[in-house]
């Protein structure tokens, strides 16, 4: 590799999806390695896409073969402890059916339980950082345009509310 390029910074890249039942409640998942709980997705794999993470990772979390539909929301988030800054793309997962709802096949391994909640409660459950993607990332579902957020601050998307610029 050529030493210039070896010190370019990394990122890490996450990939979500937001997934509705029928009645409009927003599934969220229970890791089993962490405490709180997360939406389907995570972090993408080397040469991966944040798209092609968020299907990879709801099918191996959940057992549902879905693509990733529309972008929804990006945020920038700074470095935490241990990881450097990331940025988290959220898509539209779409309507989960009744029967796919009762088809789910959790990963034990990694989550312990799955549940449909109004999308408020749902986020109360979430850390504060991912209810502050998730919020907005609803707001714009299904139509966007998608929003853009530093830090879980709006930055963009024409006509949100709370968006600010420069």
């Amino acid at each position: 590799m050529n030493e210039s390029l070896a010190h370019l910074p990394r990122k890490v890249v996450s990939g979500g999806m937001l997934l509705l039942d029928e009645a409009g409640r927003l599934l969220i998942l229970k890791p089993t390695y962490k405490d709180g709980w997360e939406i389907p997705g995570g972090l993408a794999e080397a040469g991966e896409s944040p798209w092609q993470a968020a299907h990879r990772e709801v099918l191996e979390e959940i057992g549902l073969d879905r693509l990733a539909g529309a972008l929804l929301s990006v945020e920038w988030r700074p470095p935490m402890e241990h990881v450097g800054d990331g940025v988290h793309f959220i898509f539209d997962g779409g309507l989960v059916t009744a029967a796919e709802a009762a088809a789910l096949s959790l990963q034990a391994s990694e989550i312990a339980e799955a549940r449909f909640l109004p999308p408020e409660e749902a986020c109360a459950l979430l850390p504060d950082r991912l209810a502050a993607r998730v919020r907005p990332a609803l707001a714009v579902r299904p139509h966007g345009p998608p929003v853009y957020l530093e830090a879980g601050q709006v930055r963009g998307g024409p006509g949100f509310p709370g968006a600010q610029t420069g």
